[in-house]
């Protein structure tokens, strides 16, 4: 019933379409232009390559007995991750005595972030990305210490947190500060849902 009306208008697009390819013609791509890589993209160059040499089993030829010569090497990167490992950091300070004074040396202890604490600054580092920054709730971060048979009960990890927060007050004064002398902020307020579980 429409067909003349859908072959006017059909014809009507086409003389339109022909009209913008003449006016706005499609950029050419220069003939040494480097396409864009599909697939899989390079690892990034920051990262620490380790080397794995595999060394073929016999330098002899398994046909003549010769010995075989070295083409090149074919290099395969994979990526590859060191899961969080709990480990123990031992500070030993010498005692050193003075036999003619009778006096004793020793280097001063490193300072720590939580006076007299377990934690190193590593691990209080790791557990503060680990909530705030990847949202992962304290009794998260408890499972994965407990999977390593390393305890570290939830009130324990809050306790460090908050005297972490302590910790860093003047640097959140100073941030504040600065914050202040902005016209205008923006706050991400984006909620994030976590599960409390319930106690055993």
């Amino acid at each position: 019933m429409f067909a003349e009306d859908w072959a006017a208008d059909e014809a009507d697009l086409q003389q339109q379409l022909g009209t913008r390819r003449r006016t706005n013609p499609a950029p050419k791509t220069p003939p040494n232009a480097k396409r864009p890589r599909a697939g899989r993209q390079a690892l990034p160059a920051h990262l620490t390559r380790i080397d794995v040499r595999h060394e073929p089993a016999s330098c002899a030829c398994g046909d003549c007995g010769r010995a075989l010569t070295l083409i090149r090497d074919e290099v395969v990167e994979k990526l590859d991750v060191i899961p969080a490992q709990f480990h123990v950091m031992r500070h030993i300070y010498p005692q050193m005595a003075c036999r003619a004074c009778e006096t004793i040396a020793a280097p001063p202890s490193e300072a720590s972030v939580i006076k007299g604490g377990l934690a190193s600054a590593r691990l209080l580092a790791w557990i503060i990305v680990s909530k705030f920054a990847d949202h992962l709730p304290l009794y998260r971060l408890e499972q994965i210490a407990a999977r390593q048979q390393v305890p570290l009960p939830r009130s324990t990890l809050s306790s460090w947190v908050g005297l972490v927060g302590y910790a860093l007050g003047e640097l959140v004064e100073r941030l504040v500060k600065m914050l202040l002398q902005r016209a205008v902020l923006h706050a991400d307020e984006t909620p994030m849902q976590q599960l409390d579980p319930k106690p055993n």
